[in-house]
């Protein structure tokens, strides 16, 4: 099942509103090329307007400071995981110091 875009947009404000919450450094990735496997272009949950509506939610949410990173990829593709990792790992660090 599909999440449409005034689901994603409720979604996305959740998303901003619990990160807005945190006590430590946080960051928001969004994946502007679908955020599972089967909403990948071409796949059959591939909806833009719909990821559109939550990603524009949570900029529009978000509190200033908090970072968002738009990679032009899929969640699943290893560019995605190696700069969340990167992020989380230089976050690590600057916790440690």
């Amino acid at each position: 099942m599909r999440t449409t875009p005034e689901e994603n947009e409720k979604l996305g404000r959740i998303l901003a509103e619990k990160a807005n919450q945190s006590k430590g450094e946080t960051a928001i990735f969004l994946p502007l090329q679908g955020v599972s496997e089967l909403d990948a272009p071409g796949k059959e949950f591939w909806w833009p307007e719909a990821n559109l509506a939550l990603f524009n939610a949570i900029k529009k949410y978000i509190k200033p400071g908090i970072p968002v990173y738009e990679l032009d990829c899929n969640i699943n593709d290893a560019e995605f995981a190696e700069a969340v990792t990167g992020k989380l790992m230089e976050m690590i660090k600057k916790e440690e110091e």
